[in-house]
């Protein structure tokens, strides 16, 4: 009988043995994401997966920012709209939308709403400068770009009550 894995586990395989033989300076680390019109850095050890937004449920008595629950392969996520978090509008709700899966090592099963993914980026030649005591880079067209700091947002205790 040959072992089976599921998708989930041979992914976090995958990542675990190319973090462990690819440790290199080469290898860009962050992905490009577009939130409310501003263009923001996430760790990719920070995410397990970025997703078409898929349909969601609703969840009574919750915070506007919270968008509802979605189903990803039999589990469940609570499904967080940035733009909205962060005061700043909310999600375009059109096809380019994107959910990002927090990464299981943190053990929440939340997913990320954002505007649109712009890619794989390697910030670190970019200029950077500190606005607001937060570390903002600079592209090479001087575009402006922040830091989503995925840990630091699950620690929120406003982010962790969604109830009104």
């Amino acid at each position: 009988m040959s072992k089976r894995l599921n998708l989930r586990e041979f992914q976090q395989n995958l990542i675990d043995r190319l973090q462990a033989t690819d440790l290199s300076e080469s290898r860009v680390s962050t992905l490009g994401v577009q939130i409310a019109g501003q263009n923001w850095l996430v760790d990719m050890v920070d995410i397990g997966e970025a997703l078409p937004l898929p349909p969601l449920t609703a969840v009574p008595f919750a915070k506007p920012w919270f968008r509802g629950v979605t189903n990803v392969r039999g589990n469940l996520y609570g499904v967080i709209d940035m733009a909205a978090y962060a005061h700043s509008g909310v999600a375009s709700d059109d096809a380019n939308n994107r959910v990002l899966l927090v990464a299981d090592r943190y053990g929440f099963n939340a997913a990320l709403l954002v505007d649109r993914v712009l890619g794989l980026r390697d910030a670190r030649r970019w200029q950077q400068s500190e606005v607001d005591g937060k570390v903002e880079y600079q592209d090479e067209q001087g575009t402006p770009w922040r830091k989503l700091d995925v840990p630091g947002l699950l620690e929120q205790a406003e982010f962790l009550q969604i109830g009104v």
